[in-house]
């Protein structure tokens, strides 16, 4: 697995690998906020019948993270985790720990999901 911004996206690329989006990082040096995306090549033959399901599931994730809906994430992970070959499965339980944390506490209105 490859980690992509998304400025470094081809034609090329796209036809090539999975395309999974992660999370939106500040850049201060260009003064914008850019999306990572994680680039895909060893799935497993066995899940390709199912490849547009976890690519679905993997995307209404992450849009439901930034509208704070941590049920619905914690949900999605649990099918998501083991799939993709494992490629995933370390940014998965990061990803389950922040959703922890903020089910703990609740961030301020002023959240955007964006890392800086």
């Amino acid at each position: 697995m490859n980690i992509i911004l998304e400025g470094n996206i081809t034609p090329e690329l796209k036809e090539r690998c999975t395309l999974l989006r992660l999370d939106q990082f500040f850049l201060k040096e260009l003064d914008r906020t850019c999306t990572a995306y994680c680039a895909l090549q060893n799935i497993p033959i066995n899940e390709m019948s199912t490849l547009k399901n976890y690519i679905e599931t993997h995307e209404s994730m992450i849009d439901n993270f930034y509208k704070r809906n941590w049920n619905f994430c914690e949900q999605a992970l649990e099918h998501l985790i083991g799939h993709w070959n494992g490629q995933l499965d370390t940014f998965y339980e990061h990803f389950s720990d922040r959703i922890k944390s903020y089910k703990e506490s609740e961030p301020d209105d002023g959240w955007d999901g964006v890392i800086r």
